[in-house]
């Protein structure tokens, strides 16, 4: 292997540390497993005036951020428990949508989806999406 190509992995290694710093990685990956741990509601979302389940966005690639903005404002305007905690991501979620921290979740402020979930599956959104962002060559 020449040193052009080492300098390019050891630089592709910093960029990746650098974009798993920004996007607070760990912080949200912890604070959404607790909230997973609490959370029993596993209902089906439904839609209709008639369902106590609610339904938040379960993003496209590329607008997981203004998602997950949207999805944690409307549990904290819902009353759910954990609200500390969903403040916490709502505003870590939010400064990086804000300060275009962490660029591959977040191609436009808009939320675009084309599912909605429950809680549970919503949490799982941000889980698996900050997990992929932590596995190394991701």
């Amino acid at each position: 292997m020449n040193a052009r190509m080492l300098s390019y992995i050891l630089f592709s290694c910093l960029l990746l540390s650098v974009q798993a710093q920004n996007c607070s990685v760990g912080e949200i990956i912890r604070y959404t497993k607790r909230l997973l741990k609490e959370s029993s509601v596993s209902c089906p979302c439904r839609e209709t005036a008639v369902s106590s389940c609610s339904c938040l966005p379960i993003a496209e690639p590329g607008h997981e951020l203004a998602c997950f903005v949207e999805g944690t404002e409307y549990m904290l305007k819902n009353n759910f428990s954990s609200n500390v905690i969903i403040t916490m991501l709502n505003k870590s979620f939010q400064t990086q949508l804000d300060r275009n921290l962490c660029e591959s979740l977040a191609r436009g402020n808009q939320c675009q989806y084309k599912t909605k979930g429950n809680v549970k599956e919503f949490l799982n959104k941000i889980l698996r999406t900050y997990q992929a962002i932590n596995k190394p060559g991701a």
